[in-house]
C-alpha cells in the first residue's frame, strides 16, 4: 500500500497539511515526499512493491503534469511497451509510471482502459486543475472535502482529512473527478447482456477467470503471503497460487486460544498444497487490546466490520513484526458475487441478484475497507484476486437462477468450478463459516461481554440516544461508535449503515448481523 495526499487550495498552511497526512505513514513507510502543484500540494508516502529503485518514487512528472497512485496495474508491460513505441521513455520499473503518458493520449478515458487497483490524483498544469479516480469496485481508498473557500482535497484515508474539512466523503468506486464534477467511467453491476450458458461452460469460465485473476496478482518484486481461514475462498486462492509457482508458498492463519474453528481446516490446507504455514494464536486480553488500534484504522462503527478485523489486523501484525513479507493476498469478494449464508433466503433470482448488487456497490464501506485497513495498517499491501475485474464483471452477468442455492450447498458454482485436485474434497463443499465467528466464537462473545461490563442499561438508553444517524443498539455496537467518534467525530455518514441481512427477506429479520443467528447456519460453524 501507499499514501496519497492532493489539496488544490492555499488556505490550509503547510503544517496543518503535513499533520493530516502524516497519520497514514504506516501505508507507506519507505519513503516520502510533497511536490507543490500550482497553488496546492501533492503528497506521496510509498511502500515500495514494484521497482523498488528510487526511480520508482512519486509524484511522477511530466510536462509539468504530476501524478501520485497508490494502485497495481496489471498488465502494465504490454502497454508500457506499447508507450515506448509511440516515443515515451522511463526511468523506473514501476507500473504507475505509465500513468501520465496514458493520461496524455487518452485524457479521462485511460481510467476506462485500466485493468488495476488504484486511487489517484492528477494535476494537470495547463488546465491547473486536479484529476482523481478510484477504481471500479474501490479496492483501493480515497477520501475527499473542501476547505472554507470550496477548494478540494484528497487523500488515502478519512484519518488524513479529519481536521481540515467539516465533511469528509468516500470517494465513489468506479468515477473520477474533473473540473468540479463527478462522473461514473464503470458500474461493475450493470450487466449488458445476461450469460445464459449451461452450468458447465458457466464453472469452466469462473475457473478459468479466476486462476488468471490470482496469477496476475503474483507479480511482485517484493515477498508474498497469503491469508488462510480454511474457508472455501482463502483456501482457493491458496492453493491456485500454490499450483502456479511451483514452490511452498508461505500462509498464516489466526485462531482464539480456546476455541478456533478454522485453524484446523486451514491447517489441512496447508499440508494438502505443501505450504510453509503459520498460526497467530490470540486471547481476550489481546482482542479487547486491539479494539480501540482496529477502530482508528479502519474508521468504521460497523459491528460486523469490527468483529472481523480485529482477527485479521493481529494477524497481518505478526506478519509485519517477524516477516519480511510485503504482499498478502486474501479472499474478500466472493460472498457479495455468489451469496452469503442469509441470501439462501431470497425470495427469487431477482431478488438475489439486486442484493448482489448492492454488496458490490458498497464493498468499500465494509469487507474491502476492512482488508485494505488491518493489512495496510500494518505496512502491508493487499491483493484480492476475487475483485478482478473481468473476473467479477462475468459473475455478475451470469443468470441469477444458476446462483441461488438450489444445490444443498452454497457458492456451489464456485465449488464445482474447483473440483479436481485443488484442495480435500471436505474443504471445498464445507459451508461457510462467518470470519469473526471461525477464528473462534469466544471471540465475539469476550466483546459482548466486554461491552456489557462498561456500560449499565440505564447507561446505555442515554449514551445511544445520542445518535440520531445509524443509531447503536446494542451495547457492542455503542462501544464500537463511541471508539469511531473520539477518532472521526461527526463523520458518521462515511458509512451507510450497519452492515446486516436482509431483513426484509423471511427467515432474516434478526438483530446481529453474524451469520450464527440464522436458522440456516446448521455445522457451518463447527
Amino acid at each position: 500500500m501507499c499514501s496519497i495526499f492532493g489539496y488544490s487550495g492555499s488556505v490550509l498552511s503547510p503544517e496543518r497539511l503535513k499533520e493530516g497526512f502524516d497519520k497514514t505513514t504506516s501505508r507507506g513507510p519507505d519513503m516520502s515526499r510533497v511536490l507543490r502543484t500550482g497553488r496546492g500540494i501533492l503528497g506521496f508516502q510509498r511502500l515500495s512493491i514494484m521497482g523498488l529503485t528510487e526511480e520508482g518514487m512519486q509524484p511522477f512528472s511530466m510536462d509539468g503534469n504530476m501524478l501520485v497512485c497508490n494502485g497495481e496495474i496489471y498488465g502494465f508491460r504490454p502497454l508500457k511497451q506499447e508507450l515506448v513505441e509511440k516515443g515515451y521513455s522511463f526511468k523506473s520499473d514501476s507500473d504507475c509510471e505509465i500513468l501520465l503518458p496514458l493520461y496524455k493520449e487518452y485524457g479521462t478515458d485511460m481510467f476506462r482502459m485500466l485493468d488495476a487497483e488504484f486511487a489517484m490524483i492528477i494535476y494537470d498544469a495547463r488546465k491547473d486543475d486536479y484529476i482523481a479516480a478510484r477504481d471500479p469496485i474501490g479496492i483501493r481508498p480515497l477520501f475527499y472535502g473542501y476547505d472554507s473557500e470550496g477548494a478540494i482535497m484528497f487523500a488515502s484515508e478519512a484519518k488524513n482529512l479529519v481536521g481540515l474539512t467539516d465533511k469528509v466523503m468516500p470517494f465513489p468506486p468506479g468515477h473520477y473527478y474533473a473540473s468540479g464534477e463527478f462522473t461514473e467511467y464503470r458500474d461493475m453491476t450493470r450487466v449488458e447482456k445476461v450469460c445464459r450458458d449451461d452450468i458447465e461452460t458457466v464453472c469452466k469460465s469462473i475457473h478459468d477467470k479466476l486462476v488468471k485473476g490470482i496469477e496476475k496478482r503474483l507479480d511482485a518484486d517484493a515477498p508474498i503471503g497469503f491469508l488462510l481461514s480454511g474457508g472455501l475462498d482463502s483456501s482457493l486462492v491458496c492453493a491456485v497460487a500454490a499450483k502456479t509457482l511451483r514452490e511452498p508458498i508461505k500462509t498464516f492463519s489466526v485462531g482464539m486460544s480456546e476455541d478456533a474453528i478454522d485453524l484446523k481446516y486451514a491447517r489441512a490446507v496447508a499440508e494438502y498444497i505443501g505450504s510453509e504455514h503459520h498460526e497467530i494464536i490470540i486471547t481476550r486480553d489481546d482482542v479487547i487490546a486491539a479494539l480501540p488500534v482496529v477502530s482508528a484504522a479502519l474508521g468504521t462503527y460497523d459491528i460486523t466490520t469490527m468483529r472481523a478485523s480485529v482477527g485479521m489486523y493481529l494477524v497481518c501484525k505478526a506478519i509485519h513484526e517477524t516477516t519480511d513479507i510485503r504482499v498478502i493476498l486474501t479472499g474478500e469478494i466472493s460472498d457479495e458475487l455468489f451469496g452469503y449464508k442469509y441470501t439462501d433466503f431470497a425470495p427469487d433470482a431477482s431478488a438475489f441478484q439486486k442484493e448482489s448488487e448492492k454488496r458490490v456497490r458498497e464493498l468499500h464501506m465494509y469487507d474491502v475497507l476492512r482488508a485494505d485497513r488491518c493489512i495496510s495498517v500494518n505496512s502491508l499491501e493487499a491483493r484480492v484476486p476475487f475483485g478482478d475485474l473481468d473476473f467479477v464483471e462475468y459473475v455478475m452477468s451470469i443468470d441469477p437462477e444458476l446462483k441461488l442455492n438450489k444445490y444443498n450447498t452454497g457458492k456451489y458454482l464456485l465449488r464445482h468450478a474447483f473440483e479436481g485436485d485443488y484442495l480435500p474434497q471436505s474443504i471445498l463443499m464445507r459451508e461457510k463459516a462467518a470470519f469473526s465467528d471461525a477464528v473462534g466464537h469466544s471471540m465475539v462473545d469476550h466483546i459482548k461481554e466486554y461491552a456489557e461490563e462498561k456500560y449499565s442499561d440505564a447507561e446505555f438508553e442515554v449514551r445511544a440516544g445520542r445518535y440520531a444517524f445509524a443509531a447503536p443498539f446494542t451495547k457492542e455496537s455503542l462501544l464500537y461508535r463511541e471508539m469511531f467518534e473520539e477518532y472521526y467525530p461527526g463523520q458518521s455518514h462515511m458509512i451507510t449503515g450497519f452492515w446486516m441481512p436482509n431483513r426484509e427477506w423471511e427467515g432474516c429479520d434478526v438483530d446481529d448481523p453474524s451469520a450464527r443467528v440464522l436458522s440456516n447456519y446448521g455445522d457451518s460453524g463447527k
